[in-house]
């Protein structure tokens, strides 16, 4: 009996791990590693950076655009061979992922993971654009400016996180959030604290020497 009971926790305990997958990023740059995980709840935007990962599309990638306070934004295939002071930020796949915006659950706070995008009616996101957000802490007074300025009301839990963490509440409703940091936001804000030129575009390059995917699974114990 004991031993059918084993056998049957451990099938169960692969069944619920298949149902269970985390996709973590492991992204290496010229400045240090980051660790970044990707949420189920957006599915088709993990879908597609995972895919990406997997075709080591990002390799050697720029973060061409960063501004302190903010967010730094990497993605642009042009950026690869770009020569010093050249303009980047419109290179792109030749495809948009419909928007999954969540901003109830998945908002701008420091170290969220955000698909950039053009202006677009659908706020469909890039299909390879990104960015991380470093932010700024937040107060009422400001929180109350923003939601004036956008038309969204933040939530009580999220007010809370950005007066405390920090993060960009303007984004909030507006691009899809689709993960976020888990180790390395230190190197996060040493990219984006670096000199940049009038395009915001780093004066020495930081680069992304490789981008992979690591899954993890969630064991269910007994």
């Amino acid at each position: 009996m004991k031993l059918k009971l084993l056998a049957l926790g451990i099938l169960l305990t692969f069944a619920f791990a298949s149902q269970a997958q985390k996709y973590r990023i492991c992204m290496k740059t010229t400045m240090g590693n980051v660790l970044m995980e990707l949420y189920d709840g957006t599915p088709k935007h993990r879908d597609n950076f995972v895919k990406l990962a997997h075709d080591h599309f990002y390799d050697s990638i720029l973060f061409h655009r960063v501004i302190p306070q903010f967010m730094d934004q990497a993605g642009d295939p042009d950026s690869k061979q770009a020569k010093k002071g050249v303009g980047l930020g419109d290179g792109d796949v030749k495809y948009k992922i419909p928007a999954e915006i969540q901003p109830e659950k998945y908002f701008h706070k420091r170290g969220a993971l955000g698909a950039a995008r053009e202006d677009n009616p659908a706020k469909a996101s890039s299909g390879a654009q990104f960015y991380i957000v470093t932010g700024k802490i937040f107060t009422d007074s400001t929180l109350e400016k923003t939601e004036k300025r956008t038309h969204y009301k933040i939530s009580a839990a999220n007010r809370k996180v950005y007066k405390t963490i920090g993060g960009a509440p303007h984004l909030d409703n507006n691009y899809t959030v689709f993960g976020e940091v888990l180790k390395g936001m230190d190197v996060v804000q040493k990219i984006g604290e670096v000199k940049r030129d009038s395009s915001d575009r780093p004066i020495v390059d930081v680069r992304i020497i490789k981008l992979r995917t690591k899954r993890k699974f969630l064991f269910w114990w007994w």
